[in-house]
């Protein structure tokens, strides 16, 4: 009889590559996402089931690709500064204002590259 091991977790994680189709519409970046490297999520603008996300649904209907192309300021906006995103952004040290005015600055490309190089989905606080 011989025995064979075979780990639990037999997911490979996909690598973080510069893709502007993975910049959400709020400006985290998918391409980061543990969920999306490891299959379990496509990303902001695949995913049918985030019909949920108010900033996802306001950007479909600007016909924009993020919140950067948006001309209002984002301070002002009720979207992004709601209390539930408030209280996400202090648990995860998040700043997607940040995100959203470093593409506004740079350009998406240059963001998906930010993003890449430091492996990460958003800019922290």
């Amino acid at each position: 009889m011989t025995l064979v091991f075979r780990p639990f977790n037999l997911n490979i994680m996909k690598e973080i590559i510069a893709d502007t189709k993975m910049i959400a519409a709020c400006g985290l970046y998918c391409g980061a996402c543990k969920k999306y490297r490891m299959g379990k999520c496509p990303g902001c603008h695949e995913n049918e089931k985030a019909s949920w996300c108010k900033i996802r649904k306001c950007c479909i209907e600007k016909g924009i690709h993020t919140c950067a192309e948006c001309d209002m300021d984002i301070k002002e906006c009720r979207l992004h500064n709601n209390l539930i995103g408030k209280f996400f952004a202090f648990v995860f040290r998040s700043d997607r204002a940040a995100c959203i005015r470093y593409i506004r600055e740079n350009g998406e490309q240059a963001f998906a590259r930010e993003m890449t190089k430091r492996g990460e989905q958003t800019m922290r606080k």
